[in-house]
């Protein structure tokens, strides 16, 4: 058994704690037998509905895909693909070859809010009756543009949205830094400037233990918990705080390095059980960029601390 220290925030005291990783009994099993990636994971209607890159559709030498699928199931066992519901020609602004990343998914208000990044430099936010849609653009103009605002950072992709027990939501998104933004109650527009989200306490001795990409907030118990991928490749890590706006100190390791050059993780709770929904190089033919999105269950120790998910092996 390994020792982790873990540091809480916000004027909780340090402990030692003891830790071990979860052995899963759940087979790394796709979900579909379709390439995807980059999950953002709902349960909408005590349905779980996966947002979802396609990496059926790239080109599998690198990301070209320009739009994203979604998932559905009722039970983690039986999936129904929805399909392509949305693409970046929902943008009349976007580039109809613009690149379509990893997007993220809200419900407030009695409606359903979808962000997509497009291209790389731009997030747009697209609204729907239903949870599979059909999704219009809110807008007309981009949420987030890199050109147009301050402190988007070198690339606004991966958003993830999260509302507090106050009802103030918040997107982070971003590669290299992490940022994060509020957003006014309509969901659809920015409620002060773009931030960096600071996180502490990276171990000194591993320089691979950096924020790259993937920001996630979530809470359990009283901490609220930031997990991201450290990079190409990356590990999912985390950081925990007493508030959703941080700032965060590090704390350990959720899901090791795979064998694809990336990593994006979502966690929710469903049938009474915690769920790390990841991608890995998991079907015939696969690879870094034609990818397949998978989950195990995911557990905490005693002091809060996320115990480390181990693998079973592949098929």
């Amino acid at each position: 058994m390994s020792r982790l220290s873990v540091v809480i925030a916000a004027g909780l005291m340090a402990a030692s704690l003891a830790t071990s990783p979860l052995t899963s009994a759940l087979a790394q099993t796709p979900i579909s037998p379709r390439f995807n990636a980059d999950p953002s994971v709902h349960v909408f209607n005590d349905r779980v509905y996966v947002y979802a890159t396609d990496d059926a559709s790239n080109s599998g030498t690198y990301w070209d895909s320009t739009s994203w699928r979604l998932y559905v199931s009722d039970n983690l066992k039986d999936w129904t693909d929805k399909g392509a519901f949305a693409s970046v020609t929902l943008f009349g602004w976007a580039r109809p070859d613009a690149k379509a990343w990893a997007p993220g998914a809200a419900f407030r208000n009695g409606r359903y809010y979808f962000y997509a990044p497009v291209g790389g430099d731009k997030i747009g936010v697209a609204v729907a009756d239903q949870p599979e849609g059909p999704f219009h653009d809110a807008l007309g103009v981009p949420l987030i543009d890199k050109a147009r605002d301050a402190n988007a950072g070198d690339e606004p992709i991966d958003p993830h949205i999260f509302i507090d027990d106050d009802g103030q939501a918040y997107m982070t998104f971003g590669t290299r830094v992490p940022k994060i933004v509020r957003l006014k109650a309509d969901m659809v527009t920015l409620d002060g400037p773009i931030e960096n989200l600071t996180i502490t306490g990276f171990p000194e001795t591993d320089g691979k233990k950096a924020y790259g990409e993937a920001p996630y907030i979530h809470k359990h118990g009283n901490l609220y918990y930031f997990t991201f991928s450290t990079g190409w490749p990356g590990q999912i890590v985390y950081a925990t705080a007493s508030q959703a706006s941080g700032p965060y100190v590090y704390q350990g390791v959720v899901l090791d390095y795979l064998s694809i050059s990336t990593n994006h993780q979502a966690i929710v709770d469903f049938g009474g059980h915690s769920w790390l929904f990841y991608h890995d190089n998991l079907l015939p033919g696969g690879g870094s960029h034609r990818r397949s999105i998978t989950f195990q269950e995911m557990t905490y120790g005693p002091e809060g601390q996320i115990r480390q998910v181990v693998l079973p092996p592949k098929p």
